[in-house]
């Protein structure tokens, strides 16, 4: 073990940094493996001549960047390995799904350079979420976090007090959030859906469609484990005040649900649209002329099904936030948002 480390008494390089740029280097090209055990302080600071307080303090900030932890009574052991030499990504999504992972791919396609990503998912739950923030605090380069999040009543929230107070001692340089916005001040990177206005533009976009229909039945689930922004149902309801357009919200797509011709079905869930399609198909009804569907959020199935969209554009999501961390830049960027029209209405 103490091959793999060099003091050079000469460098004006402080002894605490080469002791860690030693054991970062080494593990970076295999040398050390995880879970290895490194020498202690009493043993390093004897080998090499140096103050106890110089490998303290270099160990201590190997802890604190998550590279060693300490096993009380037996010493210090490597815990990471992916390293370190590159940039390291944490990146934090609240579930997975297929654009989720849309946003995900596309980043980690435009992202360049020697990169590492760390993908965690936390089910929109607040402890989880604060576990893996707590564990990794200070162990990466960037930060980038979508915040969704759900109540004791399975209602959608964006963060709580424990969230934005954990989120805080993230370095704004190294703070990315996407997909939803957050209340958190100027020098951070925010790449966001306006959940409200966006799909009150989109369905203003398709107004000459949806206005050939005589309902339009929105299906938004109250009680899912990866709950939806509450601001879709307020922007649905003003474009349908506005267009004075006969409107209801139905929690699912249930096995008998009454559909009659003329009814503009908007679905959330790819379960519930399936669903509809099946229920549409067994009532011998035309899709696209006696009953249409417009569902949320793009994905390979609704293109294949030809059903026609209202979208962010996930691609476009992933793309930005890679630039503006290659290009370091900070600000809010409202991502955009589609009607993509196709034969469902």
């Amino acid at each position: 073990m103490f091959n793999f480390i060099r003091i050079n008494q000469n460098s004006r390089v402080p002894k605490y940094k080469q002791i860690i740029d030693s054991i970062v280097h080494n593990i970076s090209i295999g040398n050390l493996k995880i879970n290895q055990k490194l020498p202690s302080i009493n043993m390093l600071s004897e080998e090499f001549g140096l103050s106890r307080d110089t490998v303290e303090k270099a160990y201590t900030i190997l802890k604190e960047q998550k590279i060693i932890s300490p096993i009380r009574g037996k010493g210090y052991y490597i815990t990471r390995t992916k390293l370190i030499s590159k940039t390291n990504i944490i990146f934090l999504i609240n579930k997975l799904s297929t654009y989720k992972m849309r946003i995900y791919n596309s980043f980690i396609k435009s992202i360049k350079g020697e990169i590492h990503t760390d993908l965690h998912i936390y089910h929109c739950d607040e402890s989880v979420f604060l576990n893996l923030l707590d564990k990794n605090l200070g162990a990466y380069d960037y930060y980038i976090i979508m915040p969704h999040f759900k109540s004791e009543d399975l209602k959608h929230i964006s963060s709580t007090e424990m969230v934005l107070k954990a989120i805080k001692k993230i370095p704004k340089e190294k703070l990315v959030i996407m997909d939803n916005k957050l209340n958190l001040g100027e020098g951070i990177v925010q790449i966001y859906q306006d959940f409200e206005n966006d799909i009150y533009d989109a369905l203003n976009e398709g107004i000459d469609k949806i206005t050939k229909y005589k309902k339009l039945i929105l299906i938004y689930s109250e009680d899912l484990v990866y709950p939806y922004p509450r601001r879709i149902l307020h922007g649905f309801r003003k474009f349908c005040t506005e267009h004075t357009i006969d409107f209801e919200i139905l929690n699912e797509v249930y096995e008998d649900t009454i559909v009659k011709k003329g009814d503009l079905f908007i679905t959330m869930q790819e379960p519930d649209l399936v669903n509809l399609v099946h229920q549409i198909r067994d009532r011998k009804l035309k899709l696209g002329k006696d009953i249409g569907i417009i569902s949320y959020n793009e994905t390979p199935l609704k293109e294949l099904l030809d059903i026609t969209v209202i979208s962010t554009n996930f691609k476009a999501m992933g793309e930005t936030a890679a630039r503006m961390i290659l290009q370091q830049k900070k600000g809010e960027v409202k991502n955009p948002f589609d009607f993509i029209d196709r034969n469902s209405m």
